[in-house]
C-alpha cells in the first residue's frame, strides 16, 4: 500500500493459525462488502455496514487520526479518546515542569475543568472514502513523462475538487495507492480543541523505554486519554471554555471479557506504508547505504542529549519528547538491519527473483525488469546516502535549523508578495517561533551541531554536499567554528529575534 501513508484508513485481519486464508491482510474499509461472508465465517459478528457506513454511525466514526501520525479510538459518548502513551507524549511533556512533572508522576483530571488544552493538537475523522481514479487519470497516457503525468493528475484533481459540494469545515485529501495506479478521496473533519484527560506515569507508559521499543512482546501500559471538544453544533471549533465534549456518531464500548484462543481479531487504523514488493537491490541499499548513516547520526545526537538529561532534571523534562522522537526510528533502523541479517532477507529475495526470472524467461516484456531496477538502484545509492546525511543533520537533529527554515520562508514571502505577504506569514509563524524557545537549550544544541557537522564533513560525500561544509567543519575546526556561529547568530536570542521580526522588512538590520 505504498503512498497511502497519511490517510490510509486500513482494516487489518489477524486470524488464528488454523483460520489463515488468502483474505488475511490489509483492506480498505469501504471495500469490505466483498469479504463480509468470509469474515463472518471466521467468527466476525458484525456486518460490513457496521464497519464502514456513510449513512449511519459505524466503526469508522470511532477511529481517528491523532496528531498527524497515530491512531486513536473514541471510547465514550462524550468524545473520550484512547491513544498510545507515546502518541500523547509530546503533549504530556508540554504541560510538565519541575513542580508538576506529569511525565514522571502521571496526570488525571478529576473534572472537566482540569482537562488540559493542547494548542496545535488535532484529530481527524473520516466522513467517507471514494474511488476517484477515473477523475484523476483522465487524459493520462502511457507516453507521458512522469512530470507530465503528475501535472495532468494534479490539474484533474483541482478541477474535480471545485465541483464538490462541501461544508465549510470539511477537508479533502486525495491519496494515490498502488504506486499511483489508483486514487482515493477522503472527506474529513478535523477537530482542534483536544484536551489531555489522563496519562499513567512513564514508568508504566514507557516501561522498557528504548531497550524494549520495537520489541515484542512488550509489557508497557502504552496508553493516554484525551477528549475532543466541539462547538454548539458538534462541529469543529477553535478552543473555547464554552465548547462541549464531542458527541460521536459511534464509539467503541470497552469490554472486560478478555480474548480467547482463536477469537476473530480486527485491527482498524492508520498504518504506515509497506515495501514488501521492493527488489533485492533496494533491500540491500536500505541495509548498507541508507540505515547506517541514519543510525550513526542519531546515535551521536542521542548520546549528547542523554548525558545532559541525566545531569539536569529540568533539561530532562524539556528534551524528553525530543529525545523519544529521535530514539524511536533510531531503534527501529537498528532492529531492521539486525533482522535483515538474521533472516538472510536479501538472499531470500534474490531466490524469489530467480523464480520470477525462470517463469518469465523468453518474455521480453518481463526479462528486462529486474536488471533495469538493479541498475537504477545502483545509480541511486550514493544519492540516497547523501540524502540521509542532509536530512538527519540539517532537517531533523539540529534544532536551530528549524528557526532558520522559518526565517528563510519569511524572506521568500517578502520577495514574492511584498510587505503584506511578510506580515501575514510572520503573524502566522510567531506562535511557533515563540514556542520554540520554551524547550530549547542553545548550549546543548551547539554541542549537537558541532558533533553532527563534523560527522557530516568527515563521512559525507564531497561531491554531493557543499564544499564549505568540508572546509569549515572537519577535524579540529568543528568546535571552534560552531561556537563562533552560535555566538554570532541572533537565532539563539529570543527577545532580539522577536524584536527584529516585528519591524517592517525595510527597517530590519542585516543579521
Amino acid at each position: 500500500m505504498k503512498n497511502l501513508r497519511i490517510f490510509s484508513f486500513i482494516l487489518s485481519l489477524f486470524l488464528s493459525a488454523s483460520l489463515l486464508s488468502a483474505h488475511e491482510g490489509m483492506w480498505l474499509p469501504h471495500l469490505l462488502k466483498q469479504l463480509e461472508g468470509d469474515m463472518q465465517a471466521m467468527g466476525m459478528k458484525m456486518t460490513a455496514e457496521d464497519i464502514y457506513s456513510v449513512n449511519k454511525g459505524s466503526l469508522k466514526d470511532a477511529i481517528l487520526h491523532f496528531g498527524g501520525g497515530c491512531t486513536g479510538s473514541i471510547i465514550s459518548s462524550e468524545g473520550l479518546v484512547l491513544t498510545n502513551h507515546h502518541c500523547g507524549y509530546g503533549y504530556i511533556q508540554s504541560h510538565s515542569s519541575i513542580e508538576n512533572n506529569y511525565l514522571r508522576n502521571g496526570f488525571w483530571a478529576s473534572s472537566r475543568s482540569q482537562e488540559l488544552a493542547n494548542p496545535g493538537l488535532v484529530v481527524t475523522i473520516i466522513q467517507r472514502i471514494e474511488d476517484v481514479t477515473d477523475q484523476a487519470l483522465n487524459g493520462v497516457t502511457a507516453s507521458m513523462s512522469e512530470r507530465e503525468r503528475q501535472s495532468r493528475i494534479d490539474e484533474n484533481l483541482v478541477r474535480f475538487k471545485a465541483t464538490l459540494n462541501l461544508k465549510g469545515d470539511e477537508g479533502i485529501l486525495f491519496r494515490p495507492i498502488y504506486y499511483g495506479n489508483q486514487y482515493l478521496m477522503f472527506v474529513t473533519l478535523t477537530y482542534t480543541d483536544i484536551r489531555l484527560v489522563g496519562t499513567p506515569p512513564e514508568s508504566i507508559g514507557k516501561f522498557g523505554s528504548d531497550t524494549d521499543n520495537w520489541m515484542w512482546p512488550r509489557h508497557t501500559g502504552d496508553f493516554s486519554l484525551f477528549r475532543i471538544y466541539a462547538g454548539p453544533d458538534n462541529r469543529p471549533a477553535a478552543y473555547s471554555p464554552q465548547n462541549q465534549p464531542y458527541k460521536p456518531k459511534h464509539f467503541l464500548p470497552v469490554s472486560l471479557d478478555g480474548v480467547g484462543e482463536g477469537d476473530f481479531t480486527l485491527v482498524f487504523g492508520f498504518p504506515s506504508s509497506t515495501q514488501q514488493y521492493i527488489p533485492a537491490s533496494a533491500m540491500a541499499m536500505t541495509k548498507e547505504a541508507v540505515n547506517p548513516p541514519r543510525i550513526a547520526i542519531r546515535d551521536t545526537a542521542l548520546h549528547i542529549l542523554d548525558k545532559a538529561m541525566r545531569s539536569d532534571e529540568a533539561v530532562r523534562i524539556q528534551y524528553a519528547s525530543k529525545y523519544a522522537r529521535v530514539a524511536n526510528y533510531w531503534k527501529k533502523w537498528i532492529g531492521e538491519n539486525q533482522g535483515l541479517d538474521r533472516s538472510n532477507a536479501v538472499w531470500k529475495k534474490i531466490l524469489t527473483q530467480k523464480e520470477f526470472r525462470d517463469r518469465t524467461h523468453g518474455d521480453a516484456g518481463y526479462e528486462a525488469i529486474l536488471p533495469h531496477l538493479d541498475s537504477l538502484y545502483a545509480a541511486l545509492t550514493p544519492y540516497m546516502t547523501a540524502a540521509q546525511y542532509y536530512n538527519e543533520v540539517v532537517q531533523r537533529n539540529i534544532e536551530i535549523f528549524t528557526l532558520a527554515r522559518y526565517l528563510s520562508s519569511l524572506v521568500q514571502q517578502f520577495e514574492q508578495k511584498g510587505e503584506p505577504g511578510y506580515i501575514e506569514y510572520r503573524d502566522r509563524i510567531l506562535p511557533q517561533v515563540e514556542g520554540f524557545y520554551k524547550d530549547y537549550q542553545s548550549g546543548l544544541d551547539q554541542q549537537v551541531f558541532s558533533s553532527l557537522m563534523r560527522l557530516y564533513a568527515e563521512s559525507g560525500d564531497p561531491a554531493l554536499a557543499p564544499e564549505a561544509l568540508f572546509r569549515q567543519f572537519s577535524g579540529a575546526h568543528a568546535g571552534h567554528r560552531s561556537a563562533s556561529l552560535f555566538d554570532q547568530t541572533i537565532l539563539t536570542r529570543k527577545d532580539d529575534l522577536l524584536k527584529v521580526m516585528q519591524e517592517t522588512p525595510r527597517k530590519q538590520p542585516h543579521c
